[in-house]
């Protein structure tokens, strides 16, 4: 049995490699935040977010879609989607309980455990045969309508019937018949597990039927060893049943953990988009599109992890950068720069692993991978100075970075003069986007960012952090000349006031 919710031909796996600045992401992005409010405090949940987030960057539009048709889904059911996954929750907690820990290496011990986990899958499988026949044609989306389909298709009448008879059959109520032959040194070999009497025959036809010749002994009540030998004697002929069976529990497990899995994806969000319209918050389902197309435009963007840290609305931004490659971000100290670039991060990641986006509409091509280079705080050890550091990061930026990736730079290289700090970014932005690799750069070097304005470039954008007459900050991007301010004095005067 195949689920199939996040892929269309093939099932998640939560144990894939992550990319190796996913610390980085976490930390300059505040991703925590994010996967925090989608867990709600269960840690599985909180695993399957963080590995589902980080690795959305392997995926194509295709994938996107179908994952968002799925969400959808799970948007106008999610009663019934949560059903579905407390029932994979509970299949995979009971089968726990059963564990056989040292006598996992008994036949008859594993068949008996076995024979009860494999009626309680049947009860939880009839549960979800239940679900397919009542509720699968409020569902939609491809993923969905398939996996109800292979439900009713695998799970059906005549399957519960055979396996409900054959567990019936291995309890061996009348008894074991098992064959063998005769070894060297006459040693029991080739033990085999035969099909009971039929018991359905006529008490004439069991009494006049030719009986084959028997022979038959019997053991004494204290004879021990006697009793260890006939146990042994059934345990080779239950051996390859109880293996097959176990087996058999198995693969009803894995499909059951599968479900959990990719089904704790889409209650994350669920506990996610639930969070956000109690806060008043919009999401919308952004559109993919493939990397060549260079588009990205979105309105009422915000910082997703900055409203739930705050509980409450947070402005959001209209921008139009389709077919730009660079977008340089100035304009007023604590104007809401920073908090534009993170919002443009955590929508990139969002959007490619299938989710909706904090935004009332959002179109954005793909990447290939997602770098930040933030400015951090001074090394305490002293071990290497800022700028040191800070040409380190990008040095491993390059040797990880490919083609059609996107990479943030939040005031980098400041830690020097304006002269050598712009000429630095303007040489290293230069040699990204001759890579074809997009840039979002938000910098107080003014040389830096005027300097690729006055080249009136077709793929650059400028916006500015607004800044009314009275010095108040509206938190808004407009599209705008570099400055040659960032109006510090502000600042200075909301902290020290004014004066005399």
């Amino acid at each position: 049995m195949k689920v199939f919710l996040m892929y269309k031909d093939r099932n998640f796996d939560l144990q894939q490699k992550l990319p190796s600045n996913q610390q980085t992401l976490i930390q300059d992005l505040a991703l925590d935040t994010l996967f925090n409010a989608m867990a709600c405090g269960d840690e599985f949940l909180l695993e399957v977010a963080r590995k589902a987030v980080l690795s959305g960057l392997n995926n194509d539009p295709d994938t996107i879609l179908y994952r968002q048709d799925i969400l959808r889904d799970c948007l106008e059911n999610s009663a019934i989607v949560r059903t579905i996954y407390d029932i994979a929750v509970e299949s995979i907690e009971r089968e726990k309980k059963n564990y056989l820990s040292i006598f996992s290496r008994y036949p008859a011990a594993i068949l008996h455990r076995s024979i009860e986990v494999m009626q309680m899958f049947v009860g939880m499988l009839k549960k979800l045969r239940t679900i397919a026949d009542e509720h699968a044609d409020k569902f939609k989306s491809e993923g969905f309508t398939a996996f109800f389909k292979m439900l009713n298709k695998e799970l059906g009448d005549e399957y519960f019937a055979s396996v409900q008879n054959h567990l019936r059959e291995l309890k061996f109520r009348e008894g074991v018949l098992i064959s063998a032959e005769l070894g060297k040194g006459n040693k029991g070999i080739n033990y085999i597990l035969r099909k009971p009497i039929d018991k359905k025959q006529s008490w004439m036809e069991r009494i006049f039927a030719p009986k084959p010749l028997v022979y038959t002994f019997s053991i004494a009540d204290r004879d021990e060893s006697g009793a260890r030998a006939l146990s042994e004697l059934k345990d080779r002929g239950i051996n390859l049943v109880a293996n097959a069976l176990a087996q058999s529990t198995d693969h009803i497990l894995a499909f059951f953990k599968t479900l959990r899995t990719e089904l704790a994806f889409y209650i994350g969000c669920l506990n996610l988009y639930e969070h956000l319209t109690r806060m008043g918050e919009p999401a919308c389902f952004p559109l993919p599109v493939a990397p060549v197309e260079r588009l990205h435009s979105f309105k009422g963007l915000y910082d997703v992890c900055l409203a739930l840290t705050l509980e409450q609305k947070i402005v959001g931004n209209d921008v139009n950068a389709d077919n730009k490659d660079l977008v340089i971000i100035t304009g007023a100290n604590q104007g809401g720069k920073s908090t534009f670039l993170r919002s443009i991060g955590l929508a990139q990641l969002m959007m490619q692993c299938g989710m909706f986006v904090p935004a009332e509409s959002f179109c954005a091509s793909t990447c290939d991978g997602l770098f930040t280079h933030y400015k951090r705080e001074e090394d305490v050890a002293l071990k290497s100075g800022k700028l040191d550091e800070e040409l380190n990061r990008i040095s491993d930026i390059v040797d990880h970075i490919t083609a059609n990736s996107m990479v943030m730079f939040n005031e980098s290289f400041a830690a020097t003069n304006e002269r050598e700090g712009s000429e630095i970014a303007r040489q290293i932005v230069s040699a990204l986007l001759e890579k074809h690799i997009k840039v979002f750069f938000v910098t107080h070097l003014y040389e830096f960012a005027h300097g690729f304005y006055d080249k009136k470039m077709a793929n650059a954008l400028f916006l500015r952090a607004e800044r009314q007459a009275d010095g108040t900050r509206t938190f808004k991007l407009i599209e705008g000349e570099p400055l040659q301010t960032s109006y510090g004095e502000d600042l200075y005067n909301s902290i020290f006031g004014t004066g005399n």
